[in-house]
């Protein structure tokens, strides 16, 4: 069981926090911190090559695009909004969380799959961030990218996040504040230069796309979102109980939706300039070739700690479920196996990948179906529960009251992987085509809300097993020797 910090430990600069839930006594947090802090999570330039995505590949027009953008943020962080509540009822991570749910032992399987998930989240971001290096380096030196470069910029990026995430929640509100001032400031510039220099009539003369593909643009957008449905109360374990849950979600919506809104409506209009703009290996450096050199190279900087910041909170959460897993490390060394994976895989996809947005888009299909198992359990599960055992969280042996049976909450179980075929029988990507994936949900894209609306209904039929008494061990001598969480005896 994780050591307590010391008291006051949430104000230091660097978290000593694990797993063991927040107390009340230092829940100092606010709900408009929130607005920030999802704000920073969508800081990022690949939010105008999906919008780019929506007019080339989904050949939507421009009040098309509009309702895209308005509704994938409200679908998406709406649910991680909804999610978070569960942050200030029980003051652990998602994940920890996520134990009264699935059982001590069960809880490794999701716990897994999402911790894998984000390998690919990360390696995504560190790519786009060292693309931006390489704009940067490109537009002020003329220095062209090669491949040593490139192993370098992957290593100031991740290097830079891996500092960040590793101080802690306080480290990621002060540099999210600040990223939020400056990125909408000079998205400001950006549109204002888009709206002298735009030939607007090529934008508002382009045909309707069909709803199919529009909806199917709702899911591609909404699946960033959904992606950080688990780690939503990763960010609210230090609001008060007294916290507004109505506040809450709104902030958390507000706050993603001030930046998908206008950047995916900028990618929609850039795309009239650049019709090669979504099938480009390189996602960032069409922005040097748009805009002037004195808006260019500061937007891109901004962006560069934007995509920093979301990748710091990704391994900030990434952090936690590795310690749900039994990795027996502080939360601050666990970030760094992600950081040594997503240097990896960001060379490959640097180097190696042929289509950058191809495999982005991919990615994002697959992540959104792999999380929502997970959600529709979780979320019904808070209908039922409004409060949560800290020490049987930390608690991963059998006297545990989230010990269930043989460490599994069967029900939960059962739900979350049925759930998961489901979603993936109507999931199409590039590589990978479920045998539903010709029907109306599959050519939608919303393979991902098929696995929400299954896990949830199905939980929500099957009978609940309560959680049990601690029961002590029988012989005391053995008190020492309790059998570890990732053991399949019963």
């Amino acid at each position: 069981m994780p050591a307590e910090p010391a008291d006051g430990a949430a104000e230091t600069a660097i978290e000593t926090r694990g797993l063991e839930p927040v107390p009340d006594s230092e829940r100092s947090g606010r709900v408009r911190e929130l607005v920030p802090t999802w704000v920073a999570a969508n800081i990022s330039v690949l939010l105008l090559t999906m919008g780019a995505g929506l007019v080339i590949f989904n050949k939507l027009n421009i009040w098309q695009v509009l309702v895209v953008a308005v509704a994938a943020p409200v679908v998406s962080y709406g649910i991680v909004g909804l999610i978070s509540i569960a942050g200030k009822r029980g003051g652990a991570p998602g994940m920890a969380l996520s134990r009264a749910v699935f059982g001590q032992r069960g809880n490794l399987f999701p716990g897994a799959l999402i911790w894998v998930a984000r390998w690919g989240w990360e390696t995504i971001n560190a790519v786009s961030g060292a693309y931006a290096v390489l704009t940067v380096l490109d537009l002020l030196f003329g220095v062209r990218s090669s491949t040593p470069l490139i192993v370098v910029t992957l290593l100031f990026f991740v290097g830079c996040t891996f500092v960040v995430s590793g101080l802690g929640i306080n480290a990621l509100r002060v540099c999210s504040t600040w990223s939020t001032y400056l990125f909408g400031a000079f998205s400001v510039l950006v549109l204002g230069y888009l709206v002298f220099t735009t030939d607007w009539s090529a934008v508002f003369d382009k045909p309707a796309g069909s709803s199919a593909m529009m909806i199917a643009g709702i899911g591609t957008i909404a699946a960033g979102g959904i992606s950080w449905v688990p780690s939503g109360p990763d960010f609210t374990r230090y609001l008060p109980r007294t916290a507004s849950s109505k506040g809450m979600v709104g902030a958390t919506i507000g706050g993603a939706g001030v930046v998908v809104l206008p950047m995916v409506l900028m990618g929609a209009v850039m795309a009239v300039g650049t019709p090669d703009l979504a099938t480009a290996q390189d996602p960032v450096s069409f922005i040097g070739e748009l805009l002037p050199t004195w808006i260019a190279v500061p937007y891109l900087l901004i962006a560069l700690v934007g995509m920093l910041l979301i990748n710091s909170m990704s391994m900030y959460s990434a952090g936690f479920t590795a310690q749900t897993l039994g990795i027996k490390v502080p939360r601050a060394a666990a970030v760094s196996v992600n950081a040594v994976i997503s240097l990896v895989f960001g060379f490959l996809l640097m180097v190696v990948a042929t289509s950058f947005f191809g495999s982005f888009i991919s990615f994002l299909t697959l992540l959104a179906v792999a999380f929502s198992a997970w959600i529709g359990v979780f979320g019904v599960d808070m209908l039922h529960r409004t409060t949560y055992d800290g020490p049987a969280l930390l608690d991963t042996t059998r006297t545990s009251a989230y010990w269930y049976k043989g460490g599994f909450a069967w029900q939960a179980m059962t739900a979350w992987a049925l759930a998961l075929v489901v979603g993936l029988l109507f999931t199409k990507v590039d590589w990978f085509a479920g045998p539903l994936a010709s029907t109306w949900i599959g050519e939608n894209g919303l393979g991902w809300a098929a696995g929400i609306l299954t896990s949830a209904v199905l939980y929500a039929v099957l009978p609940r097993t309560a959680p049990v008494e601690p029961v002590e061990p029988v012989e005391p001598a053995a008190a020492g020797e309790r059998e570890p969480a990732g053991s399949l005896s019963n």
